[in-house]
């Protein structure tokens, strides 16, 4: 597995403070990133988001779904999702997440940006179903996209370019302190799949 990211320290902090992040780059060759790419934008069953925002509901262009060891129950932006039963290729890269990292998961977040038009405010996902201070997996196919990080109360930034089969993890007090964004550009045209392994807590 380390023969795609050699050059890259795996143990560094990408933050000052106040939290972990860990880029561990390619984690899956080429050719098994663009099969997955093409399994997920495939075989998920792909909803656009809803939000609930000032009382008003506002529906995204961009698509999500929710799988997990059971039906569990999330709640974000005023809406509440059901978990669905978990596909093929979510339970292999959960299995080669879990191997690679030494953590357990056992719930997904994807999300599917048609474009570079398209992308994510502001905001920490400290919600109260999930495990407080728990790592988060994030796996990104498609199209590589610009990442930030901005601290909450010193306003410090911290961004990267996420890969085409690479692997993110956030963990410790990262939720409590950061606030963390997908900026949108209009120089991207293809799409973007981003799946992000967390843990519910029952």
């Amino acid at each position: 597995m380390d023969l795609f990211n050699n050059e890259i320290d795996v143990t560094r902090n990408l933050l000052p403070k106040d939290g972990t992040v860990n880029y561990y780059g390619k984690l899956i060759s080429l050719k098994e990133a663009d099969y997955y790419l093409e399994a997920l934008l495939n075989n998920i069953e792909w909803k656009n988001d809803e939000a609930v925002i000032f009382g008003k509901r506002i529906i995204t262009k961009r698509k999500v779904a929710w799988y997990g060891d059971k039906p569990f129950e999330y709640t974000y932006s005023n809406t509440t999702k059901l978990a669905l039963p978990w596909t093929k290729e979510l339970l292999e890269l959960k299995a080669k997440i879990e191997e690679r990292v030494g953590e357990k998961f056992n719930s997904c977040l994807l999300n599917l940006y048609h474009n570079g038009d398209e992308g994510m405010a502001w905001h920490s996902d400290a919600e109260k179903d999930l495990k407080k201070n728990g790592a988060i997996a994030s796996l990104s196919f498609g199209a590589e996209r610009k990442f930030a990080f901005k601290h909450k109360e010193t306003k410090e930034t911290v961004s990267l370019c996420l890969e085409h089969g690479s692997l993110l993890i956030m963990k410790d007090a990262t939720q409590t302190h950061w606030l963390h964004r997908l900026p949108p550009s209009k120089l991207i045209a293809k799409p973007r799949v981003n799946l992000t392994f967390r843990t519910i807590v029952e």
